[in-house]
């Protein structure tokens, strides 16, 4: 595998910027991160990048909500049903490689059909320039007829949601979905602030999942299952837009119980300006009110990641994450905190932690370069110079 020795201009590390500096990546690691003139001469003789005078490095960026499964298209569940599961995975290739050309090294999927995710997965572990790390929930949870019921994860039931909990983790699924409260894509099915399990439904499969040491992501766009998540146990509260059958309402008590525990809030951010944002109608006129939860989140210090829910619609292509750090600076973040969103914090969140998220010794060779300096211009990430991915340069 190739050696690498890359001089940047400046750097964000996951958490803080620097000035110039060189960055060593060998065997898919980063070896050594160091100020530009405490550059070693190498026997060995790494391939030297030196990207120039005005470029920027920052970790791999990481979303913790996609569906590889959605095309993005303007109804991305038909298309899904008229295709078989070969022409599925292809599908999903071409789609987690848009991703991984943006800069985007790692994804968590929260819902898939017959845990082609996995596969993918273990297909790029293989072939790292070919797309990101992906950890992968398989079919979400839900019950029959429920919200996202075609992707095959219908279960209901104690002995069934155990059951199911286990086949994931058989699978090497790194992730439990739970679609706690219903959703807007699936007619038929429980409005989205409703919940569609009961408490014990919910403990049972939480206990469970953290028994086989797997966190769980729980689908929530209700007042009602955000408190009931955070009671249960989960370990990331998806969408949060703290609806009720009056609207979105980001009370005291439901901002309170989410900022006061230790439970990652992925926002649902992230949109192609280029695309009309077509919402659905009912969410679409409470998009303020939630944007409003949200700032509201950041200012009592909660624990927020970006889920852009990629592949949903044409507003929502699998490249669409880097647009998400600007909303971010909108709802009251500074360079520092938006940018964590989406490396350390994302990284920690998806159970990557470790080896994710940051430019340091030891960490995965994952790695964006762009031109300009995102700490005064977010638009500056959409200017790729470079993307690594454990040691491959893909681009």
């Amino acid at each position: 595998m190739s050696k690498y020795l890359i001089r940047v201009a400046r750097m964000f590390n996951g958490t803080a910027w620097s000035g110039p500096s060189a960055l060593y990546m060998e065997n898919g690691r980063i070896t050594k991160v160091a100020d530009i003139n405490d550059t070693d001469t190498d026997t060995d003789g790494p391939e030297l990048i030196d990207f120039g005078p005005d470029v920027c490095a920052l970790p791999g960026l990481i979303d913790t909500h996609v569906h590889l499964a959605f095309d993005a298209s303007a109804d991305p569940v038909t298309t899904l049903a008229k295709v078989d599961d070969d022409e599925l995975l292809e599908q999903m290739r071409r789609a987690a490689s848009s991703a991984l050309f943006a800069g985007i090294t790692a994804v968590r999927d929260l819902g898939d059909r017959s845990y082609l995710a996995v596969a993918l997965g273990r297909e790029f572990d293989q072939h790292p320039d070919q797309g990101p790390h992906i950890v992968s929930a398989g079919p979400p949870l839900t019950p029959f007829g429920g919200h996202c019921h075609f992707f095959g994860g219908e279960t209901e039931g104690t002995e069934a949601l155990r059951t199911a909990v286990r086949e994931r983790h058989e699978h090497g699924c790194g992730v439990v979905k739970i679609m706690l409260s219903g959703g807007n894509m699936t007619p038929g099915s429980k409005p989205p602030y409703a919940s569609q399990y009961t408490m014990d439904d919910l403990r049972t499969v939480v206990e469970e999942a953290h028994r086989l040491g797997l966190p769980v992501a729980a689908h929530v766009h209700g007042n009602e299952a955000i408190v009931e998540a955070i009671e249960a146990g989960v370990d990331t509260l998806e969408h949060v837009t703290f609806l009720t059958p009056e609207g979105s309402d980001p009370n005291d008590e439901v901002l309170a119980a989410i900022a006061g525990n230790n439970v990652f809030a992925s926002l649902t951010l992230g949109t192609d300006p280029n695309v009309p944002f077509t919402p659905p109608a009912a969410l679409a006129a409470q998009i303020g009110r939630i944007l409003e939860g949200h700032r509201a989140l950041h200012v009592r210090g909660a624990r927020i990641v970006v889920g852009t829910d990629a592949g949903i619609g044409p507003f929502k292509p699998h490249n669409v994450l880097p647009h998400a750090v600007a909303q971010l600076l909108q709802l009251g973040f500074s360079s520092e905190e938006a940018l964590a969103a989406v490396t350390a914090h994302a990284a920690e969140a998806s159970g990557l932690g470790e080896r994710k998220g940051r430019l340091r010794a030891g960490s995965d060779a994952d790695l964006l370069v762009v031109n300009g300096d995102p700490a005064r211009d977010a638009s500056a990430l959409l200017d790729v110079a470079g993307v690594f991915r454990a040691g491959v340069r893909v681009r």
